[in-house]
């Protein structure tokens, strides 16, 4: 049986690291200075047989509820509620400091079990503060380090004690492996497959308003927001099931990732990490929306974002956020439609969706368009319809001879999906121009209609047997 598990404490005191260490990835960003992580990140942990849950929080600290600091810890005492098991966590190096007794009190009132951990504690260094955790009336500490990983056994002893119900071997499940010791996973296909969690990244430049879209579509304060830009650090991803409007459920996970400024404005170190971050989710996901303020759309950044997805190879969809501020929305619409097709021809036809997080508008529109475009994004062709479809083509318009040599395409065919992917046959064809590639890939686009997605085309030449052969004078 699972459980959920939160890690608290104040800021700088290593959470990000412990969460890093039990999920296996360095998901969370981890820096000296303290302050990093901001949202509350979910991960899947593993520690010796135990398979759970863990959360990581922001550093606790008293504020203002309307300031940043207050809005970061009512999501971390939203975690608490969530979670069955708190681990609270205190620099052992440094010592119980009174930010630690005020929200020792706060997780002791939860009324859940708690580990408390003395982290780095490497060596003989936070022995002295490791002694002082007693004083917070959470039990007995454990000596630990996140970053060195000692403790570890410690802690899953500690989490057998505290959760006994949660963390005991069901009988049936104990008879299962004792009869099939040995379970492999399905490999996976390149066909839709909506038993899936649908993987989409919501990126685009700081302000955007990412994370207000993503709470709307969640239906709850789920991610910090307000009107300083770059909020949002760590790319976040939430798990959920958005009901379709024939009735049915679709699994998601949508990942809020750090505004992108461009390259040469970016200088704060925190601020890269975040960026490479944000470019990670884009590189994992399979339907990216690249978010733009209505008001000012279409910035260089917003097209350098654009490309960057394209060359990914993700589905697209262009949401205009903040349309409730736009004057003449229809014809300003149509503008901006057209306006997309002549600044990204590598994404011609993208869907361009207006809508509004702030209020909820286009909410239901931008979710249908990710979906269509994920089907266009997993679609197959048959060879047969393909060549229909080529071989008038190049009656009427045959490639260009270079070098005096004709060009001759013989066929094509669709090797794989997750973006559309055609092969070309023939002969010459490395010297095929570029502009003939985007004739075809247009032609392509526009018949079997994959709008919103990269195509690419790559070219097999047949041996010739003469080539290198002199002529005969």
């Amino acid at each position: 049986m699972s459980f959920t598990a939160a890690i608290i404490g104040r800021p700088n005191v290593g959470k990000s690291t412990l969460f890093n260490r039990l999920v296996g990835k360095k998901l969370a960003l981890v820096d000296d200075q303290p302050g990093v992580t901001r949202d509350r990140r979910e991960g899947e942990a593993h520690l010796g047989d135990l398979d759970f849950t863990i959360i990581d929080t922001a550093g606790l600290e008293e504020g203002d509820e309307a300031s940043m600091s207050g809005r970061m810890r009512a999501q971390t005492e939203a975690a608490i509620l969530q979670a069955d098991l708190i681990l609270f966590m205190i620099d052992a190096r440094v010592g119980v400091v009174p930010n630690d007794r005020y929200f020792a009190d706060l997780v002791r009132r939860a009324d859940k079990p708690i580990v408390l951990l003395a982290n780095k504690a490497e060596g003989k260094q936070g022995e002295a503060g490791a002694m002082e955790a007693f004083e917070l009336g959470l039990g007995e500490p454990l000596v630990f380090s996140a970053e060195h990983g000692d403790g570890l056994s410690a802690l899953y002893e500690a989490l057998l004690r505290s959760l006994p119900e949660h963390t005991a071997v069901p009988v049936e499940q104990v008879e299962e492996e004792e009869e099939h010791p040995e379970f492999g996973d399905e490999e996976d296909g390149t066909e839709l497959d909506v038993s899936k969690p649908l993987r989409v990244a919501i990126v685009g430049r700081p302000n955007a308003g990412k994370s207000t879209l993503i709470n709307r579509i969640l239906g709850e304060e789920r991610l910090l927001t307000g009107p300083e830009a770059g909020i949002t650090r760590d790319s976040i991803g939430v798990s959920f099931d958005w009901s379709r409007r024939d009735g049915s459920y679709r699994k998601m996970k949508m990942f809020d990732t750090a505004g992108l400024r461009k390259r040469a404005n970016v200088q704060d170190k925190l601020e890269k990490l975040a960026a490479a971050d944000a470019i990670r989710a884009v590189r994992f996901a399979e339907v990216v929306v690249v978010l733009l303020d209505a008001t000012i759309p279409f910035e260089k950044q917003d097209l350098t974002i654009t490309d960057l997805v394209a060359k990914e190879g993700r589905a697209l969809v262009i949401g205009l956020n903040k349309w409730d501020l736009v004057a003449e929305p229809g014809k300003r619409l149509l503008e901006l439609r057209e306006e997309a097709d002549r600044l990204l021809p590598q994404v011609r036809g993208t869907p361009v969706i207006p809508l509004s997080g702030l209020i909820g508008s286009g909410v239901e529109k931008l979710m249908e368009a990710i979906f269509k475009v994920h089907e266009i994004w997993n679609i197959r062709i048959s060879t047969g319809r393909l060549n229909r479809w080529l071989a008038p083509v190049i009656e009427r318009t045959p490639p260009p001879a270079v070098s005096g040599f004709r060009i001759k395409i013989r066929y094509t065919t669709q090797p794989k999906a997750r973006p559309p992917h055609f092969v070309l046959f023939g002969n010459q064809l490395d010297a095929l121009p570029t502009s003939y590639e985007r004739f075809l890939i247009n032609g392509l686009r526009e018949t079997f209609g994959l709008h919103g997605v990269p195509i690419r085309i790559s070219k097999r030449t047949s041996n010739n047997p003469f080539s290198g052969r002199r002529r005969r004078t």
